[in-house]
């Protein structure tokens, strides 16, 4: 009777185990569908190397990310394929006006204005975006070297004051830093782990608080810096081809609280004036906290009024 007593046990044991094993299955199952259904993991932006502008997001993606769609074209540009037949404005810069995978294709700044201008033209617009992450003028400048400037009407350069001593100095940053991925995740529920969570943890374990400067990548003026050649190549470049230069100066959150630019935005802003090149700039044009998802980056409202400070421009132009 004991025996009997102790395999039933035994029995009853082992099906709760299985029991337990197959409901942790189940719910690992659900979570990882979840992930990527909801929030998009293993679909990330993937970023390539490149011998003459250190990195760019890779050709031809289409991206469900944190709930936002994200597109680039066959040239690696944030815009829909390029219409040769259209008219076209080119857009540089970095993170600030690719918008990141925070801002859904159709509330970048450019997509708003190629709607916009086409109206105001009365035929195709397409103001195209060259960007990626922590890109300086001299990586922009690069990119044009190497494809040219597609019949452009105009030229924008979107920068920020950090921009002014971020020179190009090629270190390894695909598949090493953890937002400049080559490939996919295999699994979602790794990715939240290994791409987000450990940084934390490790931060916690240790009382650390990473740097915002460094956490967004920006790069501070070294002693032995010297001003970004970018500004200067596109001021030659339009010069040259006669395409109009506009240098668009977006304050960061400390610029708009202080009300006013560092001493690196005004070396950006000196540059402009003394070269005769049209300035767009921030906080001349009503910032509001809402304007920023973070200390740099800006939140679809901001994208939206970073569109309509360029349109203004260009009506004025028109006049």
């Amino acid at each position: 009777m004991q025996q009997k007593s102790k395999l039933s046990n035994r029995k009853n044991n082992k099906k709760r185990i299985v029991f337990i094993f197959s409901l942790l299955i189940v719910l690992l199952i659900v979570v990882e569908v979840f992930l990527r259904m909801y929030y998009g993991f293993c679909d990330t932006v993937l970023i390539r190397k490149d011998s003459e502008y250190e990195y760019i997001a890779q050709p031809n993606q289409d991206r469900f990310r944190f709930r936002n769609r994200i597109i680039y074209n066959s040239m690696s540009m944030r815009s829909d394929e390029i219409d040769s037949s259209s008219h076209i404005i080119l857009g540089f810069g970095d993170s600030v006006i690719n918008g990141g995978v925070l801002t859904d294709q159709d509330s970048l700044a450019t997509g708003l204005l190629s709607k916009e201008l086409s109206i105001l033209y009365g035929h195709n617009v397409q103001f195209l975006n060259i960007s990626a992450g922590s890109w300086g003028p001299d990586n922009c400048y690069a990119y044009l070297q190497k494809h040219g400037d597609f019949n452009a009407k105009s030229i924008y350069l979107v920068v920020s004051s950090h921009d002014a001593y971020d020179n190009m100095n090629f270190e390894e940053i695909v598949d090493i830093h953890k937002s400049f991925q080559s490939r996919q995740y295999k699994f979602a529920i790794w990715e939240l782990f290994d791409r987000y969570a450990v940084s934390r943890i490790d931060n916690l374990i240790n009382n650390q608080k990473i740097p915002e400067s460094e956490s967004l990548g920006i790069n501070k003026k070294k002693e032995d810096s010297e001003f970004n050649t970018g500004f200067s190549s596109f001021f030659e470049y339009s010069k040259a081809k006669k395409i109009p230069l506009t240098i668009y100066l977006h304050a960061e959150k400390e610029e708009f609280e202080a009300e006013k630019y560092n001493e690196q935005g005004q070396e950006i802003i000196n540059f402009a004036t003394t070269n005769g090149i049209p300035l767009i700039t921030d906080l001349d044009n009503e910032l509001d906290v809402s304007d920023f998802n973070d200390r740099i980056h800006l939140s679809n409202r901001g994208q939206k009024k970073m569109a309509t400070r360029i349109l203004n421009s260009i009506k004025n132009e028109r006049k």
